[in-house]
C-alpha cells in the first residue's frame, strides 16, 4: 500500500499543548467582542490570521497584545463554557481522543467570583465536554512568568486541590509566557507543590531561548514533559539529557514558525528530534493566532518533513505515551493507532 495515504483525521492521537484562549474560534471571539460591546485589533477581524513574530521585544509585544485582546472578550461562565466545549469539538473532528487544555484562571476569576470558581468552571465543563464529544479533556493550570513566583505557587496550590486523575481533574502544571523573562529557578518552589500532589511538570523551555534555556528547566523543574523544547538540537549534550530523562517535547510547527523561531516549517528540526529518539507531542499550541490547528501540524509532518504513515504514527504514540491519560485509556489508543497503521490507506 503506498505510504502516505492514511487519513490523518482518522490518526487516533492525543493533544498536550493547547492554550485556553488560543484554543479559541476566531469567529467565537467576534462573536463575545460584540456580545459584549467590545472593538477587537484588525488582527482579528479582518486581517486574520495575523502576520507575527516574537524573536524580538516588538514582535512579542504584538503577540501579546492580540492575545489580551481575545482574552478580554471571555467575561463570563457561559464563555468559558463554550471555549471548552468548542476546543473538544475542534480536537474531536481531529482525530484527538485526549485533550490537555491549559489555562491560567487569574485572568477570569474576577468575572467568576474568584480563582477557584474559575478552575471549577473549566473542569466542570471538561467532564461535560467529555461525555459530549468522546474527546477527554483534562486540565494543566499554568502559572505565567510575568507574574510574580509567589503567585505561581498560589496557582500550584490551587492546582493541587483539583489533582486526580482523568477527564475533569487537574493532571499537570505548567509555566508559561515569555520565555525571556524572569529566572525559571525561582519557580521551582511551585512546581515542588504540584509535584508532591501528583501533577506532571509541563513547563514551556526552548522555543524563544535556546538549549541553555532547556537545561535549566530541567535542573530546576524536573520537566515530564516540555512545551516547546525544540531548541534543545543546538546542544548535543542538552538533547541527550531530554532522551535520556525521557522528557517528552511538546512541538508546535506552527508556533515556531509564526513566531519566527524558524523560517519555514520545512526548517523546524523534528526529523532530528525523531532521529536520536526524543519522544514527540505535536500541538497546535493558540490556534486562535497561529491560524492551524492540531491536523496541521500533522499534514506538516508528512508534506514538508516527509514523514511516512509509520513516522507519523510514531508521533501519534509518542503523544499518547506523553499523556497523562490514564493507563487504560493509554493503551486503548495506542492500539488504535495500530489498527489505523493496519488499515487501507484513503487520502485526507
Amino acid at each position: 500500500m503506498p505510504e502516505g495515504t492514511r487519513s490523518l483525521l482518522a490518526l487516533p492521537k492525543a493533544h498536550l499543548h493547547l492554550h485556553f484562549t488560543g484554543s479559541m474560534r476566531v469567529e467565537t471571539v467576534r462573536e463575545l467582542a460584540e456580545k459584549h460591546d467590545l472593538r477587537l485589533p484588525h488582527a482579528l477581524t479582518t486581517q486574520w490570521p495575523p502576520e507575527l513574530s516574537g524573536m524580538d521585544e516588538r514582535g512579542w509585544f504584538r503577540f501579546q497584545r492580540l492575545y489580551d485582546a481575545a482574552r478580554a472578550v471571555v467575561r463570563d461562565e457561559d464563555d468559558m463554557r463554550r471555549i471548552v466545549r468548542e476546543a473538544a469539538e475542534d480536537d474531536a473532528a481531529e482525530g484527538s481522543r485526549w485533550l490537555e487544555i491549559q489555562v491560567d484562571p487569574t485572568s477570569y476569576a474576577p468575572f467568576v467570583g474568584g480563582l477557584t470558581p474559575a478552575l471549577e468552571i473549566v473542569l466542570d465543563e471538561a467532564r461535560v465536554a467529555t461525555e459530549a464529544t468522546g474527546t477527554q479533556v483534562a486540565v494543566v493550570v499554568a502559572a505565567s512568568r510575568m507574574k510574580h513566583p509567589l503567585d505561581a505557587r498560589a496557582l500550584a496550590r490551587l492546582a493541587a486541590r483539583y489533582a486526580g486523575e482523568g477527564a475533569g481533574t487537574v493532571v499537570g502544571f505548567g509555566l508559561s509566557n515569555d520565555e525571556r523573562r524572569g529566572w525559571t529557578g525561582d519557580f521551582e518552589p511551585a512546581f515542588r507543590i504540584a509535584t508532591r500532589a501528583g501533577l506532571a511538570s509541563v513547563p514551556h523551555a526552548g522555543e524563544l531561548l535556546g538549549a541553555d534555556h532547556v537545561q535549566v528547566a530541567l535542573d530546576h523543574l524536573l520537566p515530564d514533559r516540555l512545551g516547546h523544547g525544540i531548541r534543545a538540537v543546538e546542544d548535543p549534550a542538552v538533547l541527550d539529557r531530554v532522551v535520556q530523562e525521557q522528557v517528552t517535547l511538546e512541538v508546535c510547527p506552527g508556533s515556531n514558525v509564526a513566531l519566527g523561531v524558524y523560517d519555514s516549517p520545512g526548517a523546524v528540526p523534528l526529523r532530528r528530534l525523531l532521529e536520536v529518539g526524543v519522544r514527540v507531542a505535536l500541538g497546535a499550541d493558540d490556534p486562535l493566532l497561529f491560524g492551524n490547528r492540531l491536523a496541521d501540524q500533522y499534514v506538516s509532518a508528512r508534506l514538508d518533513h516527509g514523514l511516512d504513515d509509520a513516522g507519523l504514527a510514531l508521533l501519534a504514540r509518542g503523544s499518547i505515551e506523553g499523556s497523562t491519560a490514564p493507563p487504560q485509556v493509554r493503551r486503548d489508543l495506542l492500539a488504535e493507532v495500530d489498527t489505523w497503521l493496519g488499515s487501507e490507506g484513503t487520502s485526507s
